[in-house]
């Protein structure tokens, strides 16, 4: 094996070189260059252009020009969601504006493994792990830092990308082993992002991908989708970078005025629908098939391909060593096949040797998972979703059902619920150590807090949370908890502000009762 495939010492310039065939994965459109020693500078320091004047973007171009890459031998296609690779012979371009297979299934972004497998494991994670931190263009995103596993054929010049993902993997220690009695408790805080939540990740996908579209003329005027909130906040955001118009259909004061405001900021045609998530996403779907709209929503497996580099980014995070666990919010359940593809892409491509189990966790008012599974996978039956303070996993008839039973089948994974209550006590209590969470992480939380009293994980697993949405657009949910509102809840660890007169005296008798409580 050649000795350019191993990761190479900061301390040395080098080139990631590889033999003629097949061609490279690059790092820029040329070649990829790492460039370091003892007396640089941090990972931080934007890339040096050639051209003075240039900006990043340029210098891709310039590069590309100068010094154009091999034949590539890397490609994906659509094919229908779980089909047979043997038996199968239905299958799409991504050039090709589809979201069904001919039976009305699911499709599925399929890459060329054999071609993939011409690099061996430690190729690939040198290669990722070379384009953390840079600002090389489009690499500098977590999810572009990617890209021969995302969408290969794409050029560099059609992407749209704000450098999202890179998001930060918390060690969650006093949480942990205060209320959890465990040493190996992370958040991953995807919610930490461009707009705020983890769609971010699959949107520079899909709205990369309608750029490209549109440069090769085809019939599609904008981008659409349904949402909660989040969905439409990174839908309007990145085709408002590209200059393309997006259209959002909202339920009518079902969401946040922080995640309402968002697409509008960002220029996009909001629809604010009497109904819930599910009507608004029957209403798209319909709108779509009408009028040269994108459709944007997880039925579209491009996001997907983005939102799995969330799993790649822990495994790096981790030094390449596998989670025991990783316990991922489910609403509309793309998610949870997201990271079970990220994971399973690693091992079977020799990154890693196994994956983590995967948990994922529903609101008890909004659970159609929870009960299909607690039924041992016999009949699914949508529900009708309640309110829940977890507003964007209100969804009680998910388009992505049967890719979260399948990840969940293929990882030996587990569902849970959580209620209101249970949902905001764990919330409270994460908060209580130092950190700042959403709801939806809140039911995550519980779920981990369930299975801990049950035994199933272990004080010395390695568990991962995923954070999925932005805790600042749902204070309310904070203000409520803290105010002992809705009253029928305990609200057992809410720390209102207590009222007191001024002066001195009075200020002194409630701090030496408060002191009196306070544990040493």
């Amino acid at each position: 094996m050649p000795s350019s495939y191993l990761l190479q010492s900061p301390s040395f310039s080098a080139n990631l070189k590889l033999p003629s065939k097949p061609r490279t994965p690059t790092a820029t459109p040329c070649s990829l260059s790492v460039k370091a020693s003892s007396s640089s500078s941090s990972n931080h320091t934007p890339a040096s252009t050639s051209c003075k004047g240039n900006n990043i973007r340029d210098e891709a171009r310039r590069q590309y020009l100068t010094n154009p890459p091999q034949n590539q031998n890397f490609s994906a296609k659509y094919v229908p969601f779980n089909a047979d690779p043997v038996t199968n012979t239905e299958s799409y371009s991504l050039d090709e504006i589809v979201y069904r297979s001919q039976s009305g299934g699911l499709l599925d972004v399929q890459h060329d493994i054999s071609a993939l497998k011409a690099f061996p494991g430690s190729y690939w994670r040198a290669l990722f792990d070379s384009r953390v931190g840079k600002t090389t263009w489009p690499y500098g995103s977590g999810v572009w830092s990617k890209k021969e596993w995302v969408l290969p054929e794409i050029s560099s010049d059609d992407i749209v990308s704000a450098f999202e993902g890179n998001s930060n993997l918390f060690w969650a220690e006093r949480l942990g082993k205060h209320f959890l009695e465990m040493n190996e408790l992370w958040v991953k805080h995807c919610g930490i992002s461009h707009t705020g939540s983890f769609k971010d990740l699959g949107m520079t996908v899909l709205v990369s991908q309608v750029n490209r579209l549109r440069k090769m003329n085809k019939p599609v005027f904008g981008v659409g989708c349904a949402s909660t909130g989040d969905t439409s906040a990174a839908l309007s955001a990145y085709c408002a970078s590209a200059g393309i118009p997006s259209i959002v259909f909202l339920p009518a004061n079902k969401i946040s005025i922080a995640q309402l405001v968002q697409p509008i900021a960002n220029g996009a045609f909001v629809l604010s629908v009497d109904t819930d998530f599910d009507g608004c996403m029957q209403l798209i779907r319909e709108v779509t098939s009408e009028l040269p709209i994108y459709l944007a929503n997880s039925l579209n497996s491009l996001r997907i391909e983005g939102q799995k580099t969330a799993a790649i980014e822990i495994l790096q995070q981790f030094d390449w060593e596998v989670p025991e666990w990783v316990i991922v919010p489910g609403g509309n359940l793309g998610n949870i096949y997201a990271f079970y593809k990220g994971f399973h892409m690693c091992k079977e491509l020799g990154l890693v040797d196994k994956i983590p189990r995967l948990v994922c966790a529903q609101a008890a008012n909004a659970n159609p998972l929870y009960l299909y599974y607690k039924s041992g996978w016999k009949e699914f039956k949508a529900v009708k979703a309640s309110g829940t303070f977890a507003s964007a996993i209100q969804i009680g008839d998910p388009v992505s059902i049967d890719r979260a039973v399948y990840a969940l089948k293929q990882s030996n994974g587990i569902v849970e619920e959580a209620t209101e209550e249970e949902l905001m006590d764990a919330m409270a209590q994460a908060d209580s150590t130092g950190m700042f969470i959403c709801p939806h992480t809140g039911v995550a939380l519980t779920a981990l807090m369930k299975l801990r009293k049950s035994g199933v994980i272990g004080p010395t697993d390695r568990t991962v949370v995923v954070c999925i949405a932005p805790r600042i657009k749902v204070t309310q949910s904070k203000i409520d908890h803290h105010s002992n509102n809705p009253k029928e809840m305990a609200c057992r660890f809410a720390t209102p502000p207590v009222s007191v007169k001024a002066d001195f005296g009075s200020v002194m008798d409630v701090l030496k009762k408060y002191l009196s409580k306070t544990p040493k």
